[in-house]
């Protein structure tokens, strides 16, 4: 596979040229990502889709985090980055079908690793079972849904932990997931952005 190239920004969100991807990681440089929030309704409530990384991932392997996630190439827009919701959960989703949220600027900082995101964030309301994902396994070794307002109370801080529940992929088997997940199971995407897109939630599905 060709080395991808990013395009870079400044503090600001001016674009300052274009870098491959691991430089861009390696120096700290802004880029933008496509994050899509798949939020059930039903009678208990909403609740908010979370894939399970893959063992296999080179960056926070094993984690909880978005629904569906990529990096924009240089060439792309937000438009493009539905292929993610596609390549990673096996569900097609159409651009018009997705409620923007606007771009969520942030960062992760760890050794030898400095992630600063410009993100293009959007919400999808979800009617599929779990059963009609069909996951990318070498990206999302699982998929699992939480009570938004459990998640909500995780990251106000009223909670130490939520009841997570679905599925972790095993070859073609489905081993089911029923489990408690506290924070330290999550990608450690700043609890700023993890409040904003329960803002966002919140306003869209008032």
């Amino acid at each position: 596979m060709s080395e991808e190239i990013l395009t870079t920004f400044d503090d600001h969100g001016n674009v300052t040229g274009a870098a491959s991807r691991d430089e861009v990681h390696r120096l700290g440089l802004w880029h933008e990502t496509f994050h899509c929030w798949f939020v059930g309704q039903g009678p208990e409530g909403l609740s908010v889709y979370l894939q399970l990384r893959s063992e296999q991932k080179r960056d926070y392997a094993g984690l909880l985090d978005i629904t569906a996630a990529g990096h924009l190439l240089a060439h792309e827009v937000p438009e493009d980055g539905i292929r993610e919701v596609q390549e990673e959960l096996g569900i097609l989703v159409t651009y018009l079908e997705l409620i923007p949220l606007g771009i969520i600027p942030y960062t992760m900082d760890k050794e030898g690793f400095l992630d600063r995101e410009r993100a293009h964030v959007f919400l999808h309301k979800n009617t599929l079972p779990l059963e009609a994902f069909s996951l990318q396994q070498e990206e999302v070794a699982g998929i699992v849904i939480a009570s938004f307002a459990d998640f909500c109370k995780l990251w106000g801080g009223e909670a130490a932990s939520i009841r997570i529940r679905g599925y972790r992929m095993d070859g073609h088997t489905r081993n089911p997931i029923d489990e408690l997940a506290d924070i330290s199971r999550f990608v450690p995407h700043e609890a700023s952005y993890y409040l904003q897109i329960i803002a966002g939630i919140s306003a869209t599905f008032a």
